[in-house]
């Protein structure tokens, strides 16, 4: 099975997704790839959807390894014995400057969506191990939300597992057995830029003042 492109995905996710319609909820997107399909999930909701501002701090020899993960006003860290404080400050630092740049690109003087007790769909558009929505989550839940589910059209079965234990539910719409990246299941797969995040985030709001 392969998806057309990320919106063919979200519109199958949205369909699974459909049994919280009645929840207090919000949508949380994973920038950027998520932001196609979370958009899509979000309109057949009818809940406010939000970009995830959180980015995973990687281990100094391999960047791809999460650690540990930082949003603007706080963070995580798993101890690792070969990472010095010096390394996490540093990375605080670059980290943030990121997602700074993303808060005041993608919701400029907004205040973020309360969690408090709403159901929270977490949405990527693909999983692979796992450790970057891991690390996500573990900030989401700082929040106290009700629920928090994953959502991705296409997961290794390791990650899955990996972050089944963390949340209420995941839901995948594949998990091949010979996993071999995201972008192998997507037959359109081009990169989502900031323009197009904007876009979706802009065509929300209209539905919404529509409403």
């Amino acid at each position: 099975m392969m998806f057309k492109d990320r919106t063919e995905a979200g519109i199958l996710l949205a369909a699974q997704l459909s049994k919280y319609k009645s929840d207090p909820g919000v949508v949380l997107a994973v920038p950027k790839g998520g932001v196609p399909l979370a958009y899509v999930v979000a309109k057949e909701l009818g809940f406010p959807m939000e970009i995830v501002l959180t980015k995973k701090i990687g281990h100094p020899s391999n960047k791809e390894y999460a650690i540990g993960a930082a949003s603007l006003h706080d963070y995580f860290v798993i101890p690792h014995h070969d990472v010095s404080n010096e390394y996490i400050e540093e990375e605080l630092k670059l980290v943030r400057g990121k997602l700074q740049h993303m808060h005041d690109k993608f919701m400029g003087e907004r205040e973020p969506e309360n969690l408090d007790g709403k159901t929270v769909i977490v949405i990527d558009d693909g999983m692979a191990t796992g450790n970057t929505l891991l690390s996500t989550v573990s900030l989401i839940k700082k929040s106290k939300p009700a629920k928090i589910i994953i959502a991705v059209p296409v997961a290794s079965q390791s990650a899955v597992k990996t972050v089944a234990k963390e949340v209420d539910e995941v839901i995948v719409l594949m998990t091949p057995p010979d996993f071999s990246g995201v972008g192998a299941y997507y037959e359109n797969f081009n990169d989502v830029s900031e323009t197009e995040v904007l876009l979706y985030i802009e065509k929300l709001r209209e539905l919404k003042m529509l409403s």
